[in-house]
């Protein structure tokens, strides 16, 4: 599929989504939006990808919030239909079935904030910003930003961050469990493809269902006990396990198929 705004290579079982509107510093706009959702669709229904980097062009910012000349003018009903758009894209991201990994680089703020936090997790290069600025717009976050925050750092930091309107730099993420890891901007997506290369190789249904059952800790509507349970017992229908096991027992790397 061509996009306008985005640039989308696969290479080495591992796709890479570029945000690519670097003279606006990536920031989202409808169609960002919706061509990240038609990229994140495509990924987890080729077969070729196993697992997928979000990042964003240029080297000022990952992506700077969404666009704010779109917001004007727009009723409360209209405000409502662009966040409800932005929360099921992040939704389609987030229970991405394939691990998607957030390379940022330069500003992650507001909307991309939100878009970092809603990867599987988050690798900074050295010069990343991230934070929740809304407030200084008479906003708040509007795709998740203000649930994702709080699981991911906690209460108390999550709320200062999003009613101050702060700014935090790599090694504050870092600390406070935003980000995984923090390099340099010349090997961010090195790094990212280093950890993605190393999943690629365990079996891709147990990844699945690592990600479903770890999802399930912050949904109210799902027991993830339930769901670990029966996550594992799935797994014994599996050739994988199989061949996990007859690969330990044989003392060689298992050659996992995602059967």
């Amino acid at each position: 599929m061509t996009y306008q705004t985005l640039l989308v290579e696969t290479d080495n079982n591992i796709c890479t989504i570029t945000i690519n509107r670097p003279d606006k510093l990536n920031a989202i706009n409808n169609q960002v939006m919706t061509e990240l959702g038609l990229a994140v669709n495509e990924l987890i229904s080729d077969a070729n990808v196993k697992s997928a980097i979000i990042t964003g062009a240029g080297p000022k910012a990952f992506v700077a919030g969404a666009d704010i000349s779109e917001f004007g003018g727009l009723s409360v009903n209209e405000g409502k239909a662009v966040a409800k758009k932005g929360v099921d894209v992040f939704f389609s991201i987030e229970n991405s079935p394939k691990p998607i990994i957030a390379a940022v680089n330069g500003f992650a703020l507001g909307g991309g904030c939100e878009l970092a936090m809603t990867c599987h997790f988050r690798i900074a290069s050295d010069n990343a910003k991230f934070g929740q600025p809304e407030v200084n717009l008479g906003l708040i976050p509007g795709y998740g930003g203000t649930q994702r925050l709080v699981q991911l750092i906690g209460k108390g930091r999550a709320i200062e961050l999003l009613i101050s309107g702060n700014i935090i730099d790599a090694a504050t993420a870092l600390q406070y469990g935003l980000v995984n890891a923090v390099t340099t901007p010349d090997e961010l997506l090195n790094k990212a493809k280093s950890i993605l290369a190393t999943i690629n190789n365990k079996a891709p249904l147990a990844i699945e269902k690592c990600i479903a059952a770890a999802n399930a800790v912050y949904d109210e509507t799902k027991n993830g006990y339930d769901i670990e349970l029966q996550g594992f017992a799935d797994c014994f229908g599996t050739e994988d396990l199989k061949e996990g096991a007859k690969a330990f027992l044989e003392k060689r790397k298992p050659m996992f198929k995602g059967k």
